[in-house]
């Protein structure tokens, strides 16, 4: 029989799923749908399609890994896949990673050649980053595809077997470069997105500075923009902190610890995405619109 925190742990992730794969769905339907009226899409709605389907999967893969930690699937099946989920997560980091760079060349106010020539080109890039990105992350999980499933072995039957000696290792410097793959979008993320917090604070310091009166509905503009993009570097940065805890083995599987950390992790597609539809009119009046038809068509 399940223990009580596991049947919330799986309550809590499946309602979590439903949100994710909602809000995700709304940004794919809005920007789809304006793609078939207008025949174009922007750079910034492009890349937030792109990013609500690969979160869409995302979403698939963690309620699949939560399934095969629970012992409700076939464990070898989640270690058999683990390089399509690896291809899937990485895709998302770096389409997440493109959104804080897109933000911070758009919003932010630095005074450099180069941040100038990128804020005059970064539209026309977009695309082209996008394709990229997904092309350099299809090339090294091919590249890396042995090392990678050597060490989903090893960490599932970590947690579920002390006995990983049948496994063979992997050198420290295939690990290194692995590790040095997960991190690069992580550092470009932090760049771009530091950057970002960095003119935002400076320009709302300036607008409180000058206010003699009420506040200037800039700056209430400039506040929430802060507000943003620091949430989504919270979520961000948490990902990769719940991963390390996760895959560490510090704490046993299914406790309720390792449980909090896999519920942690999981929040970043959901939350963040509801954040995006939140703070973009046109997706919020759609979305705005969609409950209000679910509530009258029951």
């Amino acid at each position: 029989m399940l223990q009580s925190h596991i049947i919330t742990h799986l309550i809590f992730s499946v309602i979590q799923s439903l949100i994710a794969v909602l809000a995700n769905g709304i940004i794919v339907v809005v920007n789809g749908t304006e793609l078939i009226k207008q025949r174009k899409m922007v750079p910034l709605d492009l890349l937030l399609c792109c990013l609500a389907t690969s979160r869409i999967g995302v979403q698939v893969v963690i309620m699949y890994s939560n399934l095969a930690v629970l012992s409700l699937i076939d464990l070898s099946l989640f270690s058999g896949n683990f390089v399509i989920f690896m291809y899937i997560h990485e895709s998302e980091l770096w389409l997440a990673t493109w959104l804080s760079v897109f933000y911070c060349v758009k919003i932010a106010t630095i005074a450099h050649p180069l941040f100038f020539w990128l804020k005059l080109r970064i539209s026309k890039l977009m695309p082209w980053l996008i394709l990229g990105s997904l092309i350099y992350v299809f090339f090294t999980s091919v590249f890396y595809r042995k090392y990678i499933l050597i060490i989903s072995q090893k960490s599932w039957l970590g947690f579920f077997s002390e006995n990983t000696t049948q496994i063979e290792d992997i050198s420290a410097l295939q690990f290194a470069l692995l590790l040095i793959d997960l991190s690069l979008p992580l550092l470009i993320f932090l760049i771009s997105a530091l950057l970002l917090i960095f003119s935002l604070w400076r320009h709302t310091q300036q607008m409180m500075n000058m206010a003699t009166g009420p506040r200037h509905p800039r700056t209430n503009v400039y506040v929430s923009s802060l507000l943003s993009i620091l949430s989504f570097l919270v979520l961000y940065l948490s990902q990769y902190m719940m991963a390390a805890l996760v895959l560490s083995e510090i704490f046993k599987v299914r406790s309720f610890i390792f449980l909090f950390c896999m519920l942690v992790f999981s929040s970043y597609p959901a939350v963040h995405s509801v954040i995006l539809i939140l703070g973009n009119p046109k997706l919020k009046q759609n979305a705005k619109r969609f409950l209000l038809h679910s509530k009258c068509c029951p």
